[in-house]
């Protein structure tokens, strides 16, 4: 039985977790976690053991010095709450780590042994992969889940992946069997720049949580770096016509594929948003602002921030339309297999490559694989 010290009990909590690694493209999961940790000042209160989890050859201790003197970090998870007031108030349990590199089954354990003595309601994890979606345009976040009754009450697609997976989709299972309630949010990362981090997938998955949990998240300085981001993956693009061609193909069916499926649902999602950032005392922390205190919502084309306009809010992403991995649904704009010709890929220095992209096998209904590259797995959920 764990023991914990020094916690509060807890209102309403759920879980937050995300881990580096194959399941971490961009470093986008694991960044909004962070995001979240730094901006509600998160309390660590516990960390498993490295001992038992880690492979020292492959993910090393760092070692520094404090004052003189040599200290060691070694890798592992570790565990923060966050209390978050006002007129709703509900406090977050947050998990951030690295994908452990042996006893899956214990790791999880040991998380949810956590999660049933702090009470917590739910358990979402954070994820991102490498995908054929074009930067240009909203990331594409995919909400699944194993549980049918969750699927339904909480508009969110089930799981129908079989393949190879990662720790995320391991511990949504070990949720499941345990009977706690459990999501995976996947957010699609462009393959031909999978170089962390990726600010603008970190938002998208941050959008995607508040809807989920019905929080208004302070974003900071989160959409201007998403903003100079995607200025930047521009400039580079336009310097290869090469890539520049590629990145057109990747809009012309992205944007093909979505308008059938335009609706108000999307619409109707962005301005609940909105409007829950207009409640006073809604929660901590400031909203992204530009000049003043009016929270500014992304525009639909060009996934760029603007005045709202609650007559006319900005659109997202159509949840038909995007892809994610493993447990989430199949996209319609996926090529078939040998049809899609090997893209060329964005370094930092602006020069293509075109033994570089998307790595691994593909998986069912996407394209993409996720974590780190040279990775030789594709995630699930």
């Amino acid at each position: 039985m764990i023991e914990l010290e020094g916690v509060p009990e807890l209102i309403d909590p759920v879980m937050v977790a995300a881990f580096e690694g194959w399941n971490d493209a961009g470093d986008a999961a694991s960044a909004a976690v962070a995001h979240l940790d730094r901006e509600w000042k998160g309390e660590v209160f516990a960390a498993l053991d490295a001992e038992d989890y880690y492979d020292f050859q492959v993910n090393r201790p760092t070692v520094w010095l404090d004052g003189g003197v040599r200290k060691i970090t070694w890798p592992t998870t570790r565990l923060s709450v966050v209390r978050i007031g006002g007129d709703k108030p509900r406090d977050l349990v947050l998990v951030r780590g690295i994908e452990p590199s042996m006893r899956w089954r214990s790791f999880c354990n040991e998380l949810l042994g956590f999660a049933h003595e702090l009470g917590v309601e739910m358990v979402v994890i954070l994820g991102a992969l490498l995908g054929d979606t074009p930067h240009t345009r909203p990331v594409p976040v995919s909400g699944v889940t194993s549980d049918p009754d969750l699927a339904r009450t909480m508009d969110l697609e089930e799981t129908r992946y079989e393949g190879p997976t990662g720790i995320v989709g391991i511990l949504q299972e070990a949720c499941t069997h345990a009977g706690v309630p459990a999501v995976s949010l996947w957010a699609a990362v462009p393959h031909y720049v999978s170089q962390p981090p990726n600010p603008k997938a970190t938002l998208a998955l941050l959008n995607r949580l508040e809807d989920l949990i019905g929080l208004r998240i302070p974003l900071g300085e989160l959409p201007e770096d998403a903003r100079a981001w995607q200025v930047g993956v521009d400039q580079l693009a336009a310097e290869d016509s090469e890539v520049a061609e590629y990145v057109q193909t990747l809009e012309e069916a992205r944007d093909t594929a979505e308008l059938p499926e335009a609706s108000g649902e999307a619409i109707a999602r962005e301005f609940e948003r909105y409007l829950r950032r207009r409640e006073p005392g809604s929660g901590p922390g400031p909203v992204a602002t530009e000049g003043g205190d009016t929270p500014y919502l992304r525009d639909g084309s060009t996934d760029r921030t603007r005045p709202p306009k609650p007559q006319q809010p900005g659109p997202e992403a159509v949840p038909g339309t995007e892809s994610g991995p493993g447990t989430e649904p199949e996209p319609s704009t996926e090529p078939e297999p040998g049809t899609e010709p090997e893209p060329p890929a964005v370094d930092s220095d602006g020069d293509s490559d075109s033994d570089s992209g998307s790595e691994g096998p593909d998986e069912p209904g996407t394209s993409g694989t996720p974590g780190t590259p040279g990775t030789p797995e594709s995630p699930e959920n």
